[in-house]
């Protein structure tokens, strides 16, 4: 089951990168997987994606200079490898006056 999150996770981050890369965006992410993972893109974790972040923001910072995009894109793609969590219900209403 693993293989198939992975897998899943893979195809997540080549569709956020396929707003800010186009149709480039699947060769780019599995070139940064090959490279700096040293693995098959399709077996990227969401700790692999989490240390290749910086790597992918070094290189599109190559090919950019809207510091915005970059970061933002950085953001799109840590949200996939660290999602936030609902607030509990319990949570919300202990705020509450």
């Amino acid at each position: 089951m693993t293989g198939a999150n992975n897998t899943l996770l893979y195809t997540q981050v080549v569709r956020v990168t396929h707003v800010y890369l186009g149709p480039a965006a699947d060769r780019f992410i599995a070139r940064q997987v090959e490279n700096h993972l040293q693995k098959p893109p399709e077996d990227m974790s969401k700790k692999d994606l989490l240390s290749l972040i910086d790597w992918i923001k070094v290189a599109v910072s190559l090919l950019t200079d809207d510091s915005e995009i970059v970061e933002e894109y950085a953001l799109q793609l840590h949200k996939l490898a660290v999602p936030t969590k609902p607030k509990s219900k319990a949570k919300a209403k202990a705020k509450q006056p």
